[in-house]
């Protein structure tokens, strides 16, 4: 069988994958533990497939998570292992660049698992907020609800959920590249452009769109 090129690499064209956790804490450096997973995959800046599971921490969750994402303990006793679900979510994944709003806290938890299961991930990330940030600085505050409500996004109304949160998330991914093209007259706008923008101060955006501008 031929080896199946990654979609980042057919007809110049990248894809990405929005990822959203859900998770029994603040850090896997404490033994926090994923509850839930839900991955949007971006191609031609639409919206092509997804990924969504429950998984199996092998520990009670609290109260105040149980309220916060409406994921119940006696929802994750009948969900699949976590070990089970990252296998599935590593093939899902696959060569895709990955975006997440907070980018530091899903890119850690991601990481710590796959870690569990001895594969370490070489997809890159972007973090949407830190972009939004670049974008939107007049938006009241750059929280993903926020955001979506600034913009006008689509939405179900559903908040804390993986896939729900995922969702949003590549809503506001494809607006914001949307935006770039309108406001600075980009043909495409790469995914390195992304990385280096949510990077730079505030107040050099214009200068740099500008100089990446007539490197098109």
């Amino acid at each position: 069988m031929a080896k199946r090129e990654p979609l980042s690499l057919i007809m110049g064209n990248y894809t990405t994958i929005v990822i959203d956790f859900e998770t029994t804490g603040l850090s896997p450096g404490y033994g926090d533990r994923i509850i839930e997973v839900g991955a949007v995959l971006i191609s031609n800046n639409q919206i092509e497939d997804r990924f969504q599971s429950l998984m199996d921490p092998e520990k009670r969750i609290s109260g105040f998570i149980e309220n916060y994402t409406g994921i119940s303990n006696r929802m994750l006793s009948r969900a699949p292992s976590i070990n089970e679900v990252m296998h599935n979510l590593k093939t899902f994944l696959d060569q895709h660049h990955l975006v997440a709003h907070n980018a530091s806290f899903d890119s850690r938890f991601l990481d710590a698992e796959l870690d569990r299961i001895n594969y370490k991930r070489s997809n890159e990330f972007v973090c949407s907020m830190l972009t939004s940030r670049r974008l939107y600085p007049e938006a009241p505050n750059h929280k993903l609800e926020t955001l979506v409500r600034y913009n006008n996004l689509k939405t179900d109304g559903i908040h804390h959920r993986a896939l729900a949160d995922a969702e949003m998330t590549a809503h506001l991914w494809i607006r914001m590249i949307e935006d770039i093209k309108s406001n600075y007259g980009f043909q495409a706008v790469s995914f390195g452009l992304m990385q280096q923008l949510s990077r730079i101060p505030l107040k050099k955006v214009p200068e740099f769109m500008m100089k990446m501008r007539l490197k098109e």
